[in-house]
C-alpha cells in the first residue's frame, strides 16, 4: 500500500465512501470485495476481506486500475 504511494486516509476513504463493485465470497479465509473510490481525480481500487465473526476487516491490496484492464468507468473488467 505504502509501497504504490497509497496512503492509510486514501483506503479509509474509499472504504467509506466507495462503490463495492466485485465480491468474492467464495475466498478464503474470509470473503472479500473489491471497491472503487476516487482520491481527488484518480480511481483507486482497494480489496478487503472481512472477518464476520470478529467484524476485523483486511486490506488484502490496493492499487490504481488502469485502461489497459479496465473499462472507462474503472468498474468494468475487459475481457482478456
Amino acid at each position: 500500500m505504502l509501497e504504490r504511494g497509497v496512503s492509510r486516509q486514501d483506503v479509509f476513504h474509499v472504504l467509506l465512501s466507495g462503490e463495492q463493485i466485485e465480491d468474492y465470497p467464495e475466498d478464503t479465509p474470509f470473503p472479500s470485495a473489491l471497491f472503487l473510490g476516487w482520491t481527488g481525480r484518480e480511481p483507486l481500487h482497494v480489496v478487503v476481506a472481512l472477518d464476520s465473526m470478529t467484524g476485523q476487516a483486511y486490506i488484502i491490496t490496493t492499487y490504481r486500475p488502469d485502461l489497459d484492464h479496465f473499462e472507462g468507468d474503472f468498474k468494468t473488467r475487459k475481457p482478456r
